[in-house]
This record gives structure tokens, C-alpha cells and sequence, in this order.
């Protein structure tokens, strides 16, 4: 018997636009609830799978970075690209208020408001990309050209120098 898997909030409102997508469900340990892990649930590159993260600007009060799994946002990049003079991360305790998604569920897509999103540029290096489908447990794949234009997303550098974004 196969399992279905229930729709998203996100999986609606890519239906509404006509975006084609798939959900692909991972085991979720809430012990770790990283994109590393995540990535070997799936038995994908890190690279591909990428975590959503909040930042709080000292100008744009939130923005939303897409950066591969194992890699880690360079907060100057990020408030330079978002108009801030310096950026922080949301804190925790302010994410579901703030988003309406709780940590290792966070997607680009469906927040409670509309916040200014940038993604990291190794995302166009595949076809289709792996971000939060807005539930632990559920990924959302799908092509990054159709994510970021849903998103009204810009592409910009927001990685540390040092971060690999292949494993």
C-alpha cells in the first residue's frame, strides 16, 4: 500500500501558481534537524539541499537567506545585498511568530508576511533544488528559477569565503 503524502500549505500555493514541484518525505530526527541530515535522509548532495534562514537587519527588519546545507551565511554579504548596514540571526524564540514555521521547517515560501529573499547563486548549478516543504519531515523539490521568481527572490553571493557548498 502506498503511503499518501498530504498536501502543504506551500505544495497549495505552488498548485494556485501552476509551479510544478514534488514532496519528498525524510525521516526527521528531532535530535537533529540540520540540512546535513536531511541531505543523507534523502541520499542527496548537501550541496543541493538547501535550509532557509532568518535574518534581522538593522534596516530591512527581516530578510530571508537560501543557502546550501552545510554552509553558513556571511551576515556582511547579507546586510550589504539587503540594504542593512549589519544583519543578525532571527533569534529562535521569534521564528514562528515571525514566519509562522518552527525550526527544520522553515520555507521561502507561505511566511506570514512577505519578507525581501535572496538565494545563494550555487542553487542555478541544478535543475531542481530541495528547501523545507514547510513541515518536518517534508522537502520540497523544485527547478530554483521557479522558486526564486515565486519568491520575488534576487541571487547574490552570501556565503563565507571559506564555505564549500560541494561535499
Amino acid at each position: 500500500m502506498v503511503k499518501k503524502i498530504a498536501k502543504t500549505n506551500v505544495a497549495r500555493l505552488l498548485d494556485a501558481a501552476k509551479i510544478s514541484y514534488a514532496l519528498v518525505p525524510y525521516d526527521v530526527d528531532e535530535l537533529d534537524l540540520g540540512a546535513v541530515h536531511v541531505a543523507d535522509s534523502l541520499g542527496e548532495d548537501v550541496a543541493q539541499v538547501f535550509k532557509t534562514i532568518l535574518l534581522k537587519g538593522d534596516k530591512v527588519k527581516h530578510i530571508v537567506c537560501v543557502v546550501p546545507g552545510a554552509a553558513e551565511v556571511n551576515l556582511k554579504r547579507a546586510a550589504k545585498v539587503s540594504g542593512n548596514k549589519k544583519c543578525e540571526l532571527l533569534p529562535l524564540k521569534e521564528l514562528l511568530a515571525t514566519t509562522g514555521y518552527i525550526r527544520g521547517a522553515c520555507c521561502p515560501i507561505g511566511m506570514k508576511k512577505k519578507f525581501p529573499t535572496y538565494f545563494h547563486a550555487s542553487c542555478l548549478q541544478y535543475s531542481t533544488i530541495f528547501v523545507s516543504a514547510g513541515v518536518r519531515g517534508m522537502q520540497l523539490q523544485i527547478a530554483p528559477t521557479d522558486l526564486i521568481t515565486f519568491t520575488d527572490g534576487v541571487v547574490s553571493p552570501l556565503l563565507e569565503e571559506s564555505s564549500s557548498v560541494n561535499r
